[in-house]
């Protein structure tokens, strides 16, 4: 069996599992040593006389363009030779650092046939950072947008330096590569050899080098393609900044393994009412976005927007009952939760057609075999989310690049573990209850704070909110949200007091919130709440004896504490 043969075997029973919601999700295996390289054998074969769209870049000023599979397929091979006839080949690392332009597709393409190992990177990184990727990612190529090319300027490494969208000196011009010839180029290249790094987002230290091959992320994200729901034809919008794993899970592979057309929405600052504008405008049918988007995305009135959407996901962080309530009320959809990291595509999800029971991200995805581990290694009904590797998924990350002791302390015991902490019901759907080093203890009752971060959410005056322990004389540590309060909501002892009630009214005594702040949350540059920085200033505010300038305590209101025990 070739390697197109068994992707395109393992792809069209994906496809057909994912019409038929009731049947068993189909198993994800993949051969050792099978020679797969996706570009060649399965993008081309699908892109063969095909002019249906593969990917549309809009924006707000009016930009509108489309590309058809077999016109990128044939750009990304021009791309191919003009990036060989500067001295890249197979195993040289490419970092491509674009925003949502087609040559961020075409390089990408490119890297893939040439058995080049691709570095994506967000457009906000300035020169302490790329000089770090530049250093460790051992770069030989990087790709840019001409108006980044001078954060380089006096950078070791990456002696081959392209510029797209204008001249740079010292650098090629991307347009140049047209006048490159189309022939197919480039090595064969295994299913276990390299094809992507990824610099993890760094929540809590320097980012990790993540290595993924040639199996893991275009076999891999057939599960994410399942637990989206795509069908060939659709047009998938997916909200993700290149650079990010979740770019290349829903922009990139998982879209066009089903044959679908990408969406790529390019703004300068976002608008609620610009994107839904824009999911009437473009027919989307299939649509991702983070808790944070869909957060914002109810704040309007979703019923005066005519979407053709079919289905609806959100990922990155857990989301709230509340946003998927809205959201079933105006358009008559059921968001549905995934769940997976960097270091793997998509591992527990709510598939389509599958009951959505609320709170639960899901079951595990095909290729996925997912156990819970408790501190002491027993095996059971909550515990950190483990991936069983004497059943290793396809979709799971080689290693941390260079970092042996990271790599086996992930992997030990026979598990890869993921750091975050899940319960199970009896029916195996999971339920998120957060990072291991997110999760605490109060008087000796275990917190969550997603599941507090949940009912805030439900006030009429909170945006988002961020739940972390505040260090307590008495009970060792409570509960403190931080809150960002929604337009027309002001910051004062009356908004503190309703939602104090508000929670009250909602958890046992042991779990309430017994301080608030409202100000803003810091979060990295992938969107992600930074809860890290917020303990940490919870532990050097409470030592000084200090308040914030806009923080409230429940014995702050007299009334309240005499209205519950605890």
């Amino acid at each position: 069996m070739t390697g197109s043969d068994a992707f395109l075997s393992l792809r069209e029973r994906m496809l057909a599992a994912g019409t038929h919601p009731s049947a068993d999700p189909p198993r994800v295996e993949w051969p050792a040593g099978l020679p797969f390289n996706w570009a060649r054998d399965y993008f081309d074969w699908i892109a063969a006389g095909n002019g249906q769209p593969a990917l549309r870049v809009i924006d707000d000023a009016g930009a509108d363009l489309t590309v058809s599979y077999a016109e990128i397929s044939r750009r990304s091979r021009q791309v191919a030779n003009f990036l060989a006839g500067h001295g890249v080949g197979k195993g040289d690392r490419v970092l491509i650092m674009l925003g949502n332009v087609v040559p961020l597709w075409e390089t990408m393409l490119a890297t893939i046939r040439l058995g080049a190992v691709m570095i994506p990177a967000t457009t906000l990184l300035q020169r302490t950072d790329l000089e770090d990727r530049l250093e460790r990612g051992q770069v030989k190529a990087v790709v840019t947008d001409a108006a980044y090319a001078e954060r380089f300027d006096g950078l070791p490494a990456a002696p081959v330096r392209i510029a797209v969208g204008g001249r740079h000196p010292g650098w090629h011009a991307f347009e140049d590569s047209a006048q490159a010839g189309d022939e197919d180029i480039g090595p064969q290249t295994q299913s276990d050899d390299l094809l992507l790094l990824y610099f993890t987002s760094g929540t809590t230290a320097r980012p990790k080098l993540v290595a993924h091959t040639h199996a893991s992320y275009p076999v891999g994200h057939l599960s994410t393609l399942y637990w989206i729901g795509l069908r060939p034809g659709d047009v998938h919008l997916n909200l993700s900044s290149p650079g990010w794993a979740k770019h290349a899970w829903s922009c990139f592979f998982a879209p066009w393994n089903a044959g679908a057309t990408i969406i790529a929405y390019q703004y300068d600052r976002f608008s609620a009412r610009a994107l839904l504008d824009q999911l009437v405008r473009c027919g989307v049918t299939t649509f991702c976005a983070p808790p944070t988007v869909w957060r914002m995305l109810i704040q309007e009135d979703l019923r005066r927007w005519p979407v053709k959407l079919r289905e609806v996901v959100g990922a990155g962080e857990p989301l709230n009952p509340e946003v998927i309530e809205q959201v079933r009320a105006a358009w008559g959809l059921t968001i549905r939760d995934g769940f997976g990291q960097t270091e793997t595509t998509a591992q527990v999800g709510n598939p389509p057609g599958a009951i959505v029971k609320a709170g639960s991200m899901g079951r595990p995805l095909p290729g996925y075999e997912v156990v819970l581990v408790a501190p002491d290694g027993a095996v059971g009904d909550e515990g950190e989310i483990c991936l069983d590797l004497s059943r290793r998924p396809v979709g799971l990350m080689q290693a941390y690049l260079d970092d042996p002791d990271k790599t086996a302390e992930v992997m030990r015991d026979g598990y890869y573990h993921t750091g975050d902490v899940a319960s199970r019901d009896a029916d195996g759907y999971l339920t998120y209850v957060g990072r291991m080093d997110d999760v605490f203890k109060s008087s000796d009752y275990r917190i969550s704070p997603f599941e507090l971060e949940s009912i805030l959410i439900e006030h009429a005056a909170v945006a988002e909110a961020a739940v972390v322990p505040s260090p307590d004389p008495m009970r060792l540590a409570v509960p403190k949200a931080f809150i960002l309060l929604r337009a027309g909501h002001e910051p004062d002892a009356e908004t503190a007091r309703s939602i104090f009630q508000h929670v009250q009214a909602r958890v046992s005594p042991f779990k309430r919130i017994r301080r608030i702040e409202f100000a803003d949350l810091p979060k990295t540059i992938s969107g992600k709440i930074r809860r890290v920085e917020l303990r940490k200033g919870e532990v050097d505010r409470v030592s000084s004896g200090a308040r914030g300038p806009r923080e409230f305590w429940e014995q702050d209101f007299p009334g309240l504490r005499s209205a519950t025990s605890g």
